[in-house]
């Protein structure tokens, strides 16, 4: 009876490990590469309790790993220290050589940032790739700016439609703004940032050659913020990267090669959007129905991204409206009429749930394969 109850005990526990493993596995985000580049999933707005977050810098290394991240950096405020009578630091390196210790059992790249906190204008800012987050701390904004700069950082503009400095929330570049862009000392701008989305802040990425960011800017818990057990997921950006490393990083985020990832909706310049989303889906034809010149293809999503499309296509289909939604690595199968009984080459969709400009979304051609 006991070696009975033992196995039984056994298979339960093997049976429960494997559900957790499935788990932890279908939690990681993935997108496909890119021609000639590969996609990387990068946050580059986290906080510890090294500044104002409420986690150790081990927590932040272990969401990442479950999430499936290629990059994180911990972008400590510089400035603004709340538990600096609990966790006194005056080395503002220190989360970071934490992170760093923390991940080294992972594939876990990571970058080391700060973040400058400023009233607007400028507002607040993260620079990353640094080498000494110290050697930043000045009252003067450019003096800030300048001296991260000096130390070959990447310096992108936090929040900017952040209503606590920008009551209307939306984005403003002013005059100060103008002349860190132009002394080279402003490179980027959060499009996405926790739990909000700017529209205008692509459009200033645009006009004013910034490169668009999205990030979690996480404090608490990023499965409870974000809703990862009901299907959310954390805001990332995602880099295409001429390889995965550091380096590569750094020059895809100066060169603008990055699309933010929010709430299922793929956000970013055109040049990089549209290569994205071909990308993660592929059409194969299966065959026509019957005696027919109805053509069945089946569409599949390759990525971790639900997909919401609209048929932009010469062709109407026979088991769906126009709207075609499909789920993360999933298949829906379509019918398309053909009407003249030759096969389909490609079919022309508008991805719905990917914005390249102010109420713009992406026309893709899809090639179908056989």
């Amino acid at each position: 009876m006991t070696k009975c109850f033992f196995f039984i005990l056994c298979q339960i526990t093997s049976f429960g490990m494997i559900l957790c493993q499935q788990g932890l596995e279908e939690r990681k985000i993935r997108f496909p590469d890119v021609d000639n580049y590969v996609t990387l999933k990068c946050d580059f707005h986290i906080h510890t309790v090294f500044s104002d977050g409420s986690v150790w810098p081990n927590i932040r290394v272990e969401e990442a790993v479950r999430d499936g991240l290629d990059a994180i950096s911990l972008t400590e405020h510089i400035e603004y220290q709340p538990h600096d009578e609990d966790i006194p630091h005056p080395d503002r390196n220190r989360s970071y050589i934490l992170a760093q210790e923390y991940a080294k059992p992972y594939d876990l790249i990571v970058i080391h940032g700060a973040e400058v906190t400023k009233d607007m204008p400028p507002g607040h800012a993260n620079a990353i790739f640094i080498t000494d987050a110290n050697l930043i701390n000045f009252e003067d904004p450019i003096a800030a700016y300048q001296a991260a700069a000096d130390q070959g950082a990447f310096i992108f503009w936090n929040h900017p439609n952040w209503i606590q400095q920008q009551d209307d929330g939306m984005p403003v570049i002013s005059a100060l703004h103008d002349t860190l862009i132009n002394k080279g000392l402003l490179h980027g701008i959060e499009v996405v940032n926790d739990i909000t989305y700017s529209e205008r802040a692509l459009e200033l990425a645009k006009s004013h050659d910034l490169t668009a960011i999205g990030t979690s800017d996480i404090h608490g818990l990023v499965d409870w913020q974000y809703g990862l057990a009901e299907g959310g997921h954390r805001p990332i950006s995602l880099v295409l990267a001429k390889e995965r490393s550091d380096s590569a990083i750094k020059e895809a985020m100066f060169a603008g090669r990055t699309i933010a990832w929010f709430n299922d909706v793929l956000i970013g310049k055109e040049e990089n959007v549209i290569p994205l989303v071909q990308s993660c889906l592929s059409l194969k034809s299966r065959d026509f129905i019957g005696p027919s010149t109805v053509e069945e293809v089946v569409i599949t999503n390759h990525s971790s991204a639900k997909f919401i499309l609209k048929n932009m296509s010469d062709y109407d289909f026979y088991n769906h409206s126009d709207i075609v939604t499909i789920d993360p690595h999933s298949d829906v199968l379509i019918q398309v009429l053909t009407k003249d009984g030759l096969t389909i080459r490609a079919i022309e969709m508008e991805v719905l749930n990917a914005v390249i400009g102010e109420k713009r979304h992406p026309v893709v051609e899809y090639r179908v394969l056989r």
